[in-house]
C-alpha cells in the first residue's frame, strides 16, 4: 500500500459524495430569501386592495351602501389580522417556505370566486379567505428572520416590508384590466403570478435546518404552541414595540384600501385617475422601510419611534383639517376666507407622513429582532395581529365618523387620536424605567 493509499480509509466518504452533501452557498440562499418573500408578500398585499380598487364597481353591481362596502374592505383585514400569530408559529414548526407556499396556494380558489360570485355574503366569505392567505406576511417574516443575512437583517426585513408596494401593483394594473376586459376578470389576474411565485419557492427556496418538532415534544401541535406564547403575552415587554409597529402598520394598510376611493369623492377623479394619484403612497412608504431597516442594521434607534410619531402626528393633524370657510369683519368689510387642501397638496402631506411611516416600521421590525431574538415569531406575530386587527377597525370608523360628523377628514382625526393614546403608552412605559 502505497502512502497515498494510506491517506483513504474506509471511514472516508469520497470527495465527490460530500459535495454532493454539501449545503448550497449561503450566498444562494440568501439571495432566494431577499428576492422571493417580498414577491410573496407583494402578491399576498395586492390581493388585499382587491375590494379597495373595484370599489366602484362593486358598489355599483351590489347596490352596497357605504357601511357595508366599508365592512367588505374590513373582511381580509380581520382575518388576515387573527390568523397572523399562528401562521408565524406554524412557519416556525413547518419552515417559513411550506407555510408561505401553503398561503399562496390558499388564495387561488378564493380569487377565483371572487371573479365569478354573484351575492355579498359570497363576497365576504372569499374576504375572509383572502385574509387567512395573507397570514404568508407573518411566515415570510419567520423566513426572512431565520434565514435572511446576519449582518444586513434590518435590510433583509426592510425590502420584505417593501412589498407593501404590491398594493400599487393593484393601483395600476387592476383599473386598466378592468376598463379593458370588464372588473371580474381583475381578480384573475392574480392567479398566475401567485401560482408563479409559489412555484419558485417550491423550487428554490430552502427552509431553515433546524425545522421541526423539538426531539423530546413528538407530539408537538401549533395549538399547544399558540397557548403557550398568549401565556408568554402576559410580559409587557413584548407589548411595547408591537403597539407601535402595529399602529404604523395598520394605518398604513387601512389607508392604503381607504385612498382610492377617498381620492375619487374628493377631487371627482375617475376610478384609473385615483388609483393611480394613490400608487405615490405606497411606493414612498416601501422605500422608507429599506431605508429604515439598513440604518437600523448600523444604529440602534430607539429615539427614533418619537420622532417618527411626532412628525406622522403634525401631518394627521394637518390631514385633519376639512375644507372650510371663514368671515372675517375687517375694517373695510367682511373678508371671506376659503380653505381647501388641493390635489397635490394632500399628495405631499400623504407622502411625507408614508415616508416616515416607513422609516419607522423598517427601523421597528430591526429592533423587535435585536431585542427579541429567540422570540422574534411571537412579537412579529403580536406585531402584525395588532395592525391586522387596527386596519380591519378603520374602513368602517372611516365611514360611521364621516356620517356621525358630517366631516369627510373624520378619518383622520381617529387616527390622530389613536396615535396620541399610542404615545401616551410610550410615554407611560418610558416612565416605569422600560428602555426608551
Amino acid at each position: 500500500m502505497t502512502r497515498a493509499d494510506s491517506l483513504v480509509t474506509p471511514s472516508d466518504p469520497p470527495e465527490v459524495d460530500r459535495m454532493a452533501e454539501r449545503p448550497p452557498p449561503l450566498g444562494y440562499r440568501t439571495l432566494v430569501v431577499v428576492v422571493l418573500s417580498p414577491l410573496a408578500f407583494a402578491l399576498v398585499f395586492a390581493c388585499w386592495t382587491l375590494f379597495a380598487v373595484l370599489g366602484l364597481e362593486l358598489r355599483r353591481e351590489l347596490s352596497l351602501s357605504p357601511l357595508a362596502f366599508a365592512i367588505l374592505l374590513a373582511m381580509p383585514l380581520l382575518a388576515g389580522g387573527l390568523a397572523s400569530l399562528p401562521a408565524a408559529l406554524l412557519a416556525r414548526r413547518l419552515g417559513g417556505r411550506r407555510a408561505m407556499l401553503g398561503c399562496l396556494l390558499w388564495v387561488c380558489p378564493f380569487l377565483w370566486w371572487i371573479g365569478h360570485a354573484d351575492h355579498y355574503p359570497e363576497y365576504l366569505l372569499a374576504g375572509l379567505g383572502l385574509g387567512v392567505g395573507a397570514g404568508a406576511l407573518a411566515a415570510g417574516l419567520v423566513h426572512v428572520a431565520t434565514l435572511g443575512p446576519a449582518r444586513h437583517v434590518g435590510l433583509a426585513l426592510g425590502l420584505y416590508g417593501a412589498g407593501m408596494v404590491g398594493a400599487g401593483l393593484g393601483y395600476l394594473l387592476l383599473p386598466l384590466v378592468s376598463q379593458a376586459y370588464g372588473w371580474r376578470l381583475a381578480p384573475l389576474l392574480y392567479l398566475l403570478p401567485v401560482a408563479l411565485v409559489a412555484g419558485l419557492l417550491w423550487l428554490f427556496a430552502d427552509d431553515a435546518d433546524t425545522v421541526g418538532a423539538p426531539p423530546d415534544d413528538p407530539h408537538f401541535r401549533v395549538s399547544d404552541a399558540l397557548a403557550a406564547g398568549l401565556r408568554r403575552l402576559r410580559d409587557w415587554t413584548l407589548w411595547r414595540l408591537a403597539i407601535t409597529y402595529g399602529f404604523f402598520f395598520g394605518t398604513f394598510v387601512g389607508l392604503a384600501l381607504w385612498l382610492p376611493g377617498e381620492l375619487a369623492a374628493r377631487y371627482a377623479l375617475s376610478q384609473q385617475a385615483a388609483a393611480l394619484w394613490g400608487l405615490p403612497f405606497p411606493l414612498v412608504v416601501g422605500v422608507g422601510q429599506v431605508v429604515g431597516g439598513a440604518l437600523a442594521d448600523r444604529h440602534d434607534f430607539r429615539s427614533l419611534r418619537w420622532w417618527v410619531s411626532a412628525f406622522v402626528l403634525a401631518c394627521l393633524f394637518l390631514l385633519s383639517y376639512p375644507p372650510f370657510t371663514m368671515q372675517v369683519h375687517g375694517v373695510n368689510g367682511a373678508l371671506a376666507l376659503h380653505y381647501g387642501a388641493p390635489l397635490w397638496g394632500f399628495e405631499l402631506l400623504l407622502g411625507l407622513m408614508g415616508l416616515a411611516m416607513g422609516l419607522g416600521l423598517g427601523s421597528l421590525m430591526r429592533l423587535i429582532h435585536r431585542d427579541h431574538g429567540e422570540e422574534m415569531v411571537l412579537v412579529g406575530g403580536l406585531a402584525l395581529t395588532l395592525g391586522g386587527l387596527f386596519a380591519a377597525l378603520l374602513p368602517p370608523v372611516f365611514v360611521l365618523g364621516s356620517v356621525w360628523t358630517g366631516l369627510g377628514t373624520a378619518g383622520f382625526m381617529f387616527l390622530y387620536a389613536a396615535l396620541v393614546l399610542c404615545m401616551l403608552v410610550m410615554l407611560a412605559d418610558h416612565a416605569r424605567g422600560a428602555r426608551p
